[in-house]
């Protein structure tokens, strides 16, 4: 009896220990390439020197310290609200709470690919630099509304028209929903990962720092070399040719299947 039960507690330890170890895991890879691995660090300096000076009996530093613990307690949340926003949306991206994305039957989603691959077809021939987001599960509303709303069908002359250099709506990101243009100027937040390198310009960062913050993807062609990369998960994939971004389009934009209850049903 006894046995049974040690071997049950440690069938149990093992599951627990795995289970922690998965998360741990998982939050490092949130926050792998942000400055909160730089906050990380610092915390953990903090929390030596306290160890070191209640060994050492330094009861003034060991005071200073503990009031320092408790003003942490309170700033950690907003210091790291970037990583928390983050892991909660990932973990509201499960089949239960997903929203689905707007659904295209295969010949809409086919021609929408079409015309965005046209488009930045002639983009990139003549090097006129654009920044294309597709929406995805996770709402972008905060960032159309920095730009202006335009609800118009996709097709490649929109697009390029667009981007023309000097017209009134080509400094900034165009956002499609769908099958329709929803907006164009936006403005994106910048990438925080400290590591990328100094040669990507605003676009890239802008397209780094939406994806992430959404599951959104991120078409980018560069102004002076015309360079086709996409950037999804706060990662960037670059010197794509149309094939290639076909495919990756073609995959990304599948509906996935939406069978699971709907809670947040709220974007418009």
């Amino acid at each position: 009896m006894l046995g049974e039960e040690f071997n049950a507690f440690n069938v149990i330890s093992v599951i627990d220990i795995l289970l922690v170890a998965y998360v741990i895991y998982k939050a490092m890879m949130i926050i792998k390439g942000t400055r909160a691995v730089q906050l990380i660090k610092g915390l953990a300096v903090l929390i030596l020197v306290s160890l070191i000076s209640n060994w050492m009996g330094l009861k003034t530093i060991a005071w200073i310290l503990a009031i320092l613990q408790s003003v942490l307690v309170v700033a950690l949340p907003v210091v790291f609200q970037p990583e928390l926003r983050r892991a909660l949306e990932r973990l509201g991206r499960g089949k239960f709470f997903a929203k689905p994305m707007v659904m295209l039957n295969r010949e809409a989603l086919e021609n929408l690919v079409n015309e965005v691959i046209r488009a930045i077809r002639i983009i990139s021939k003549n090097s006129l630099g654009a920044l294309i987001i597709l929406e995805r599960e996770i709402g972008v509303n905060d960032f159309i509304e920095t730009g202006i709303k335009i609800d118009g069908l996709v097709s490649a002359e929109f697009l390029v028209n667009i981007f023309i250099p000097k017209s009134p709506l080509h400094d900034g990101a165009v956002i499609i929903r769908g099958d329709r243009i929803i907006a164009a100027s936006c403005f994106l937040p910048l990438s925080e990962n400290p590591n990328l390198s100094k040669e990507l310009g605003t676009r890239h960062r802008a397209a780094l720092g939406l994806t992430e913050q959404s599951d959104a993807i991120a078409i980018i062609i560069s102004e002076e070399t015309g360079v086709i990369s996409v950037a999804e998960e706060g990662r960037l994939t670059r010197y794509l040719d149309e094939a290639t971004l076909k495919e990756i389009l073609n995959k990304r934009l599948q509906t996935k299947d939406t069978s699971g209850i709907s809670l947040f049903n709220w974007r418009s």
